[in-house]
C-alpha cells in the first residue's frame, strides 16, 4: 500500500508542467533624437492644453505646412494659428534650453551665448507673409506674431518683447494663454466692435485648413531641407561637424549639442551623443 501511494506521488509530481520564468524585459534606450522628440512632444502638448482653453468665439490650427516661395524650402510650417474675433496670433515655438539673447535690430540670436540661430520673429514674419497670401487683404493688418520657449530658457531680449502692447511677444509656453486673453483685453478696449466676425473666422479657418499640407513624404523633403548644413547659417568659430569623429553634422544636431550643457559647447554626431 505504501509502495502504491509513492508512486502516486511520484506520478504526480512528473505531471506538474515546470514553470519558467520569463525573461525580463531588455531597458529600451532611447537615442538623443528620440529624447528630444519626446520633449517636442510634451511641448506641443502643453500648448494644445492652453489653446483648448481658449474662449468659444476662438479657432486655432496646429501644424500647418503652406507653400512659400520665397523660403529656402519652398514651404512655410507654422506651429499655432489662433483665430480670434480681434486679431490672427501666429506662433513660432522653440525648445531650447539656456540663455537666449536678442533684439529686434539683430538677424540672429544667441543661445547660452554660443548657438546662432535666425530672428524667431523674422522667421515668424515669413510664416505670416505666406499666411497673408491665402486670405483676403484687409485682414491683414490682423495678425500677431509670438515667439514660444520653454521655462528652460532665460531672457535677455528686447524689453518691448514682453510688454502686451506690442505685437511681437515672446512668452513662456506656460503662459501663453495667459498673454492671448491679456492681449484680447487690449484690443476690446482699443476697439469697440469686433474686427472679425463669425463669418470671417470661418472663411479664414477654411483657407488655412484647405492649404495645408499633409503629405508625408512633401513634409519628410521639407525637414530634410531645412537640416541641409547648406541651407543654413554656419556658427562663428564653431564647425559643423563632431569632434569625436569628424562626422559631418545637420544644422538640428549642431543647436541640439549647442543647448545642451552635458556636451560642454561640443558637437557631436548621434551615435557619439550616446556615449556622453
Amino acid at each position: 500500500m505504501l509502495l502504491f501511494l509513492h508512486f502516486l506521488k511520484k506520478k504526480k509530481e512528473k505531471d506538474v508542467p515546470i514553470q519558467t520564468r520569463k525573461p525580463a524585459a531588455k531597458p529600451i534606450k532611447r537615442t538623443s533624437e528620440e529624447f528630444a522628440a519626446r520633449k517636442g512632444e510634451l511641448g506641443e502638448y502643453k500648448i494644445d492644453i492652453q489653446l483648448d482653453q481658449l474662449p468659444k468665439d476662438c479657432r486655432y490650427l496646429s501644424d500647418l505646412l503652406v507653400k512659400n516661395p520665397k523660403a529656402k524650402s519652398g514651404y512655410s510650417q507654422i506651429d499655432h494659428v489662433v483665430l480670434t474675433p480681434y486679431g490672427i496670433f501666429t506662433f513660432e515655438t522653440k525648445n531650447y534650453q539656456g540663455t537666449i539673447y536678442g533684439g529686434k535690430d539683430r538677424k540672429t540670436w544667441l543661445v547660452n551665448g554660443k548657438f546662432k540661430m535666425m530672428n524667431p520673429f523674422v522667421q515668424n514674419y515669413g510664416h505670416i507673409a505666406a499666411l497673408k497670401t491665402l486670405i483676403d487683404e484687409k485682414h491683414h493688418p490682423l495678425f500677431i506674431s509670438m515667439v514660444s520657449f520653454t521655462k528652460r530658457c532665460t531672457f535677455k531680449v528686447g524689453l518691448e518683447y514682453r510688454k502686451i502692447a506690442s505685437n511681437e511677444l515672446i512668452v513662456y509656453d506656460i503662459e501663453l494663454s495667459e498673454f492671448i486673453h491679456r492681449k484680447l483685453s487690449v484690443l476690446k478696449l482699443q476697439h469697440k466692435q469686433p474686427l472679425l466676425s463669425e463669418p470671417d473666422i470661418s472663411t479664414i479657418h477654411h483657407a488655412f485648413t484647405q492649404a495645408n499640407i499633409i503629405d508625408p513624404t512633401t513634409r519628410e523633403e521639407h525637414k530634410l531641407k531645412l537640416s541641409n548644413p547648406e541651407d543654413t547659417e554656419v556658427i562663428a568659430g564653431a564647425s559643423a561637424a563632431c569632434v569625436a569623429c569628424s562626422k559631418p553634422v545637420s544644422a538640428k544636431v549642431q543647436a541640439y549639442c549647442l543647448a545642451n550643457k552635458r556636451f560642454g559647447g561640443k558637437i557631436y554626431c548621434f551615435e557619439h551623443q550616446k556615449t556622453r
